[in-house]
């Protein structure tokens, strides 16, 4: 937009805060359950921990497909439809989790609704989290794309720090339908909101083809995906983790988590734009690796959480900063299209996180998640420095 040049800093963040609150509401629906389905699944249903694993990997495969198709809808149609179809499916998630739980007496109907409901609450995701980023970076304008998706990333995080300990607690207070009632209201309301805002206008010119956008996006995606992992076995098998060296506190390691991720986001953010996304990425994944050997090799519960939260400071700074090298190959009409294309790979990789974790921890117990996953981070590094070797040769594909 032409006006945003003059606005201050101030004037900017307010304006992508106005919809990173859709951004908030979606990721609280995601964090609220994290930390109470594992355990449900495995221990008041009866079935494995692959299985727990599964259903909290459902929500992830039904983003990583809906991701895509997404951010093209929200190219053709405005962000604001989909951010707004995106509440919605977030709302119906609640409602089918509180019938699930009301029906637990029977386990495959009950996981069988959990499972529809995280089908729903994954595509929920993937409408509201790039229906919100593409909103705001039309509403301030491509020169501050990083600023939009890190704003977004502090939504996300944040709304994961308050969600894990928010959603056990819900749970012992309330049981399932606490939390999922939290979520079925907060679709309905962000919906409300989302109405009230006036939409923005759709940029025009002639889109290219989709494999032509993930030709040149895949191999940032790719890096994304593997550096994921290391919040996904954080966030899908901590509790697990925790109840079997008898600790207690696994929610408020997620939490520490969150926050590393938080702090250094607010802190470092504006170090992509002074020294490049992919030189940051570098050092996000050491410091990501580092967390994750960690709480490989720790003996106690305090030390996790120093992995945790070494792990979310890593973490932090990798989606925007790889982000922002992901939708310069394109043109502006199709960024929601690179975007999806490019977040779908995030999805993909806690997607397959669960189950793959799960059958690890069948043959090599539960640490060794936590080792895997190190390493499938150094493959992103390694993934990184290879694009470094492509920027230098060719600095902006269009």
């Amino acid at each position: 937009m032409s006006d945003t040049a003059v606005l201050s800093n101030s004037q900017l963040n307010k304006r992508i805060l106005s919809v990173v609150i859709f951004t908030f509401f979606c990721y609280l629906s995601v964090g609220l359950p994290l930390a109470v389905l594992p355990g449900f699944v495995k221990n008041h249903l009866g079935f494995s921990s692959f299985i727990a694993g599964l259903i909290i990997s459902i929500q992830y495969f039904a983003t990583l497909l809906s991701r895509p198709q997404s951010g093209r809808l929200a190219d053709r149609f405005g962000p604001k439809r989909v951010v707004m179809l995106g509440l919605l499916c977030c709302g119906m998630s609640g409602v089918l989790t509180i019938v699930a739980a009301l029906l637990s007496s029977w386990p495959w109907l009950s996981l069988a609704l959990l499972a529809i409901g995280r089908l729903f609450l994954g595509v929920g995701e993937s409408f509201s989290s790039t229906g919100s980023t593409l909103w705001g970076m039309n509403i301030v304008g491509p020169l501050q794309t990083a600023r939009v998706i890190s704003w977004n990333g502090v939504a996300t995080y944040l709304a994961m720090a308050v969600g894990a300990p928010l959603g056990v607690l819900l749970n012992s207070e309330f049981g399932m339908s606490g939390f999922a009632g939290l979520i079925a209201l907060m679709g309905v309301a962000g919906y409300l909101m989302a109405s009230r805002k006036p939409a923005v206008t759709v940029s025009v010119g002639e889109r290219i083809p989709f494999h032509r956008v993930f030709s040149r996006v895949w191999l940032y995606g790719l890096a994304l995906g593997f550096g994921t992992i290391g919040f996904g076995v954080i966030a899908t098998f901590i509790t697990l983790y925790f109840a079997s060296r008898d600790w207690q506190g696994a929610a408020y390691a997620l939490t520490l988590f969150s926050l590393g991720f938080v702090l250094v986001r607010l802190g470092f953010g504006r170090f992509i734009t002074r020294f490049g996304g992919l030189r940051v990425s570098l050092f996000s994944f050491l410091l990501e690796c580092l967390g994750l050997l960690i709480i490989w090799q720790a003996d106690s519960a305090w030390l996790v959480g120093v992995g945790a939260f070494l792990t979310g400071s890593g973490f932090s700074l990798v989606f925007p900063a790889l982000g922002v090298e992901a939708v310069k190959r394109v043109e502006r009409q199709d960024q929601g299209s690179a975007l999806g294309t490019y977040s779908a790979f995030l999805d993909l990789g806690l997607g397959l996180t669960g189950p793959v974790a799960g059958l690890f921890i069948g043959h090599w117990g539960m640490q060794s998640v936590y080792l895997a996953a190190a390493i499938m981070v150094l493959g992103a590094l390694l993934i990184t420095l290879r694009l470094c070797g492509q920027q230098r040769l060719t600095p902006e594909r269009r």
